[in-house]
């Protein structure tokens, strides 16, 4: 065993720093693509002829990325270690005719992506960001970081209801973002101001992909500083850590057995059916081209994704004070206290015995705790990119993650050493 070699405390509050800088997909595989360039990986597009050299690689493909390193030796049936993530979050995505409004109020018609707690979306100041689409084929980030938009909650004087029955939120009704004054609401407001700030020439942009996000930044919590409190903890806080310990291993100067693989990809939350998602063709490809790009057959093919191994990494459900009883009264996971390793005896994570040795035996090799997640047997288990990468590519693949509280939500909870303590597992595992 040794003590974690790579990250402390200073990998969480360059987490924080990334939470804060993707508040889309598309942010944040350009924050991922920049931390590579830095560690000597170069983009190669999917459109060129690909080569067999040595060295850290990656392809960009609107809000996924697959980032791989291919050490000296590398033979073209070297198997690959792969961290496996998704960059997408819950959250309200403007809809295509997005100028909307009524009373005296202007607002943005918004559409409900993923899962998102509702709740957690009133009242909380919003920005506004993604990516635009403009005439000559060219897209462009934009992100108005400043408070722009919020959902308003009905006062209780005008619901009394909400005192006995609880807060019930009608999607298409009470989710529209309030964002000005006034009756005179024109098509091609909200887009003409988001080309002004992104300094794009008025009619340029033709298509987009927006949603909003919370402003306020992550912090620190608690009376030791032992919690983090931000966004899109699901999962960012996962890609953060696989393209850290991409980038560590590829300037490590030991020899590797793998070829380590980052695929951070988008639409999980809603299923994954995409050609950014796992269950799309982008890791297969690329891992195929690799290995014929190195002068490998169909046979190396097989050889390398018998061979290989992923670490589906997401976040999971730490044991919440106030509703112990949802969880398994054997299976506690704590924040603060490492990695969980996630396991669902009907493949809603991919798990199994030998998975978990994988995973075990690179938690010990870094000197880092584990824990074990097992849903309630009375509770329905979500699941991830875990079985369908394992079903999608046959590749043993086991389902990890860090322990947080208020998943789904605008801001979420998580313990401040996980995040580091997640990534010298990975690194170990990427190591081999």
């Amino acid at each position: 065993m040794r003590t974690p070699p790579r990250f402390d405390r200073g990998h969480t509050d360059d987490l924080m720093s990334f939470l804060a800088a993707s508040p889309s997909p598309y942010h944040a595989v350009a924050n991922a693509a920049e931390r590579l360039e830095k560690a000597g990986f170069r983009q190669v597009a999917e459109t060129d002829a690909w080569d067999g050299t040595t060295g850290g690689k990656y392809v960009l493909r609107g809000g996924a990325i697959v980032a791989w390193y291919v050490p000296e030796g590398a033979e073209p049936h070297t198997p690959f270690r792969i961290v496996g993530a998704h960059t997408d979050s819950p959250n309200l995505r403007v809809k295509p005719r997005p100028d909307n409004g009524g009373h005296g109020w202007r607002q943005v018609a918004v559409e409900v992506y993923g899962g998102p707690l509702l709740n957690s979306w009133l009242d909380r100041d919003l920005g506004l960001a993604g990516r635009l689409s403009l005439r000559d084929g060219s897209t462009r980030l934009v992100n108005v970081d400043r408070a722009l938009l919020r959902v308003p909650q009905l006062a209780i004087h005008l619901d009394r209801s909400v005192t006995a029955e609880g807060l019930k939120l009608d999607k298409q009704r009470h989710l529209q973002p309030v964002w000005g004054l006034g009756d005179d609401v024109h098509d091609g407001d909200l887009i003409r101001f988001l080309e002004q700030e992104a300094g794009i020439p008025e009619g340029e942009t033709i298509g987009w992909d927006l949603m909003v996000h919370s402003i306020e930044p992550p912090a620190y919590l608690g009376r030791d500083k032992d919690l983090v409190a931000g966004p899109r903890m699901d999962n960012l806080l996962s890609v953060h850590a696989g393209t850290a310990a991409l980038a560590a291993v590829a300037s490590a100067e030991e020899p590797l057995p793998y070829i380590p693989v980052l695929a951070a990809f988008d639409h999980e939350e809603n299923g994954s059916q995409s050609d950014t998602g796992a269950d799309g063709p982008l890791l297969g490809g690329v891992l195929e081209r690799s290995v014929f790009a190195r002068g490998g057959s169909y046979e190396d093919r097989a050889r390398a994704f018998a061979g290989t191994v992923c670490l589906s990494s997401d976040t999971g459900h730490a044991v919440h004070p106030n509703y112990a009883e949802r969880h398994d009264p054997t299976h506690h996971p704590r924040a603060g206290k490492g990695p969980i390793l996630k396991v669902n005896v009907n493949n809603r994570y991919a798990t199994d015995g030998s998975g978990r040795a994988v995973f075990a035996t690179a938690c010990d090799k870094a000197g880092v705790p584990f824990q074990t997640f097992v849903s309630n047997n009375s509770m329905p288990c979500g699941t991830t990119i875990g079985p369908i990468t394992a079903a999608r590519h046959g590749i043993k693949t086991v389902d990890i993650g860090v322990a947080i509280l208020s998943m789904h939500s605008a801001r979420e909870l998580c313990g401040a050493d996980d995040p580091f303590l997640l990534a010298n597992a990975l690194v170990a595992f990427l190591e081999g």
